[in-house]
């Protein structure tokens, strides 16, 4: 079934100048990108997109890192596409990712671990449309 997804490329790789070589994995695994754009986070939105989150112990230092830096949103569009982004960002824990996998190659430690790709069909729609509000449901 076809869906979108989103993918954020994180501060850490964005620093690194990583950008291109991501977007051409995620490319090359078929995935077409539907919307792309630089976004900067605030605390304002770090708390809406890491609404579950929040009062967590990590929760501040996710929001610090996530404000950092430049972030790069990608609406990206396939069937499966939620299951087969996560597959090739690999584990959260950069450590336990499979080699060849978006954080395998690119992180650093779970915070810094390059990528955030939406867990579900329901949390990518939430999300896209909160960084993306100029797309209509």
């Amino acid at each position: 079934m076809e869906h979108d997804t989103l993918l954020m490329i994180k501060p850490n790789a964005t620093a690194k100048n990583k950008v291109g070589e991501i977007l051409k994995m995620v490319e090359d695994h078929g995935f077409l990108i539907e919307w792309i754009k630089t976004i900067k986070f605030d605390s304002d939105l770090a708390a809406k997109f890491y609404a579950e989150h929040v009062g967590k112990p990590f929760y501040p230092r996710l929001a610090e890192f996530m404000k950092s830096g430049r972030t790069i949103a990608v609406v990206l569009h396939r069937n499966n596409a939620v299951e087969l982004l996560r597959k090739l960002v690999g584990n959260t824990d950069y450590e336990k990712a499979n080699p060849g996998t978006i954080r395998y190659l690119y992180g650093e430690t779970i915070t810094r671990n390059a990528v955030h790709a939406s867990d579900s069909n329901e949390s990518a729609d939430r999300e896209i449309h909160l960084i993306f509000p100029e797309i209509k449901k």
